[in-house]
């Protein structure tokens, strides 16, 4: 059983990442100061930095849980070896859109705050180490629809396809009905999209085939 002391301090870490998110997502990471979410905390900013080396590190606690919880998510279906890899790729489109769409007041800080090139090699940060992660997996999958080897092009596909997922969530970060009723009347159209998309990359390729 926890102590009194230990329920609090645990009480008092929890005030100080719902305040970090809810001010990071309003107000963005570089505006926010360690003193603004003391303040929205209802503690001072000594006491933050007793559990937070620094304003990475609050991103860090707050991002990571989520990110590696979609990481398996989306990996488990990259090894279903019942689904082909369109039906793959379509589904982890699914995923990915709902659970963008289930965190979008905080999409901005799990996905792009801090966030580094998806062709960097070896980035400092653990959270963009995992964020590339998620990246590879979704360009694994488009390589084995195209049958096709890991080069510049699959990339700029994968950045193309990497696009498409987050104008849909643009499109629909105002929700004005409930994300599975959204999901069940639009996923036929996220379906069509992949494979529209897959068809353009494979007509690209036949044409440079043919130069």
């Amino acid at each position: 059983m926890k102590s009194r002391q230990e329920q609090r301090s645990e009480e008092t870490k929890e005030l100080i990442l719902n305040a970090a998110g809810k001010l990071f997502a309003k107000k963005g990471f570089d505006s926010v100061s360690i003193r603004e979410i003391a303040k929205e905390a209802g503690c001072s900013h000594t006491t933050i930095y007793l559990y937070f080396k620094d304003k990475e590190a609050l991103l860090h606690q707050l991002s990571m849980p989520s990110l590696e919880k979609l990481y398996k998510q989306l990996n488990s279906i990259t090894i279903t070896d019942t689904l082909t890899p369109e039906a793959q790729l379509k589904k982890i489109s699914h995923e990915y859109i709902q659970f963008c769409l289930e965190n979008r007041n905080m999409f901005d800080v799990i996905f792009n705050v801090k966030s580094t090139r998806v062709d960097e090699s070896d980035p400092e940060l653990e959270i963009n180490k995992l964020r590339l992660k998620i990246f590879a997996l979704m360009k694994q999958v488009l390589q084995d629809c195209l049958s096709m080897p890991d080069n510049e092009l699959l990339l700029n596909f994968s950045r193309i396809f990497y696009y498409q997922l987050n104008g849909v969530l643009s499109t629909y970060s105002y929700l004005h009905e409930s994300i599975g009723e959204l999901m069940k009347r639009l996923t036929p159209t996220f379906d069509l999209s992949v494979e529209i998309l897959v068809w353009g990359f494979k007509e690209k390729i036949n044409q440079m085939g043919d130069e």
